[in-house]
């Protein structure tokens, strides 16, 4: 949710809600806030080359360097929180999840930036919504401000339930631009067919891949942590509402994701049957061909073999010429008619 100023230093920013101004906050005075304020919306930036708790030995924000002993410190106990359970948070390598802990529930929140998956940690509670992340992903901390300046959320979990959203529309973007990418290679696969449309529906094919791959356990986790809590009496009606219209999004950008490769294996056939069609239309060509040549192949041997009856009847270089070409201009008519009331001839002629 901060600048990083060269990825060297753990930033922390505070987002003023509703207004969504940000400013840039020390660690300490960080620590100090989650234990006081009553709604708190905090972003963490740690460098990407460095792994949280490498990243936690850094300088605050402003620069100033921190003792060597805190270097090995989580980075929720490095913030004052219980870090009970919470092994995973601020962990680059943890998977996509979902859990309720307690008056707490942490995420790990897949989300695509910069044409991959990338993960952002998420730990909200009924005074805090706190938000990691490593490198810059400015796109969604625009998204992010711009939606609680326009939607001016009144508490920490309608403001965790924009942050999803957002999240879910960075798939819902690249779902939709793969697959109108894919609808316009499968437009040229009609004009001409090049290897290079292969390679790119191949990439598409695995990104689609990718984007489910990433979405659907994160999905099923919330899923089980949504139905758990929606069937406790104190969970209140518009929070009930928030988290329906999350999952029927969560639902409508999976499907999408699926459409998308749903459209590469259409587009892998359409191919596929073009070039098949093509190859078919050279055989039929070869056999067309073949039915022409093979009579006047074997007229030729005919009358090339040295039998007595063949040597004595044909005399004269007329009698030759009559049954040397008439015969070759009646196998070749023959041959022509027949293909012509054949479903081959239709066939090349429909192609052509």
């Amino acid at each position: 949710m901060g600048h990083g100023t060269g990825g060297e230093a753990m930033i922390v920013t505070v987002v003023a809600v509703p207004d969504g101004d940000t400013a840039r906050i020390s660690v300490a005075e960080a620590r100090r806030r989650l234990a006081t304020d009553p709604f708190l919306l905090l972003g963490v930036e740690l460098p990407e080359e460095a792994g949280p708790a490498e990243a936690a030995g850094n300088a605050e924000g402003a620069g100033v360097a921190e003792g060597a002993g805190l270097a090995e410190e989580p980075l929720v106990r490095r913030l004052g929180l219980d870090d009970e359970d919470l092994e995973w948070f601020g962990r680059q390598d943890a998977s996509p999840r979902a859990e309720f802990l307690g008056d707490t529930a942490g995420f790990v929140v897949p989300v695509v930036h910069e044409g991959g998956v990338v993960s952002v940690h998420v730990l909200a509670s009924e005074r805090h919504l706190l938000i990691v992340h490593w490198g810059r992903r400015a796109g969604l901390e625009r998204a992010i401000t711009a939606q609680v300046r326009r939607e001016r959320p009144h508490d920490t979990v309608a403001t965790l339930f924009l942050l999803l959203q957002e999240a879910l529309s960075t798939f819902r973007r690249a779902a939709v631009d793969a697959l109108l990418q894919v609808e316009e290679l499968e437009d040229d696969m009609f004009e001409a067919r090049r290897p290079e449309q292969i390679y790119r529906l191949s990439q598409l094919r695995r990104r689609s891949a990718v984007l489910h791959h990433a979405l659907l356990p994160y999905l099923q986790g919330i899923d089980e942590v949504i139905t758990r809590r929606m069937m406790s009496r104190d969970f209140p009606a518009e929070r009930q509402r928030l988290a329906q219209e999350f999952q029927r999004a969560g639902r409508l950008v999976l499907a999408d994701i699926e459409s998308l490769q749903d459209a590469t294996r259409r587009a892998f056939a359409s191919y596929g049957s073009l070039v098949a069609g093509e190859q078919n239309g050279v055989i039929n060509r070869l056999a067309i061909v073949s039915v022409i040549f093979l009579p006047l192949s074997f007229l030729t041997g005919f009358f090339g073999m040295n039998f007595a009856f063949l040597t004595n009847r044909l005399e004269t270089r007329d009698e030759f010429w009559l049954l040397a070409v008439g015969l070759q201009l009646v196998a070749v008519l023959g041959s022509l008619f027949l293909l012509h009331r054949s479903r081959i001839w239709r066939r090349l002629r429909d192609d052509d």
